[in-house]
């Protein structure tokens, strides 16, 4: 049975700093893609970032480049989020997802987890 879990949200203030992880088990995690979504209350569940199985290829939504950093550990079989110099806009719950092909696309992935909150006050 595939599990995906995250962790690592939390409250804080407008410029300030959260690492977010998930960790996948019950798949071959080397071979999957990993990829970040977030939901903020009365929006669509959008893209945020995502890594390729050998962490060659990196994707990241334009409202997050150069502040966020996705990266993984494949003996872990953990992915992470770094979310620097974070907005109140980017107040939401964040979503992990695992695909062997998705990418950037939300129905791309077939295995989700059930989201961590993330809350910045400006």
């Amino acid at each position: 049975q595939v599990q995906v879990v995250e962790s690592g949200g939390g409250s804080v203030q407008a410029g300030g700093s959260l690492r977010l992880s998930c960790a996948a088990s019950g798949l071959s995690f080397s071979n999957y893609n990993m990829g970040w979504f977030r939901q903020a209350p009365g929006k669509e569940r959008e893209f945020v970032a995502a890594i390729k199985w050998s962490g060659g290829y990196i994707y990241y939504a334009d409202s997050v480049k150069g502040r966020f950093t996705i990266s993984r550990d494949n003996a872990k079989n953990t992915v992470y989020l770094q979310m620097n110099s974070l907005k109140p806009e980017d107040t939401a719950v964040y979503y992990c997802a695992a695909d062997k092909a998705g990418v950037t696309a939300i129905n791309g992935y077939d295995y989700w987890g059930q989201g961590t909150q993330v809350t910045v006050s400006s």
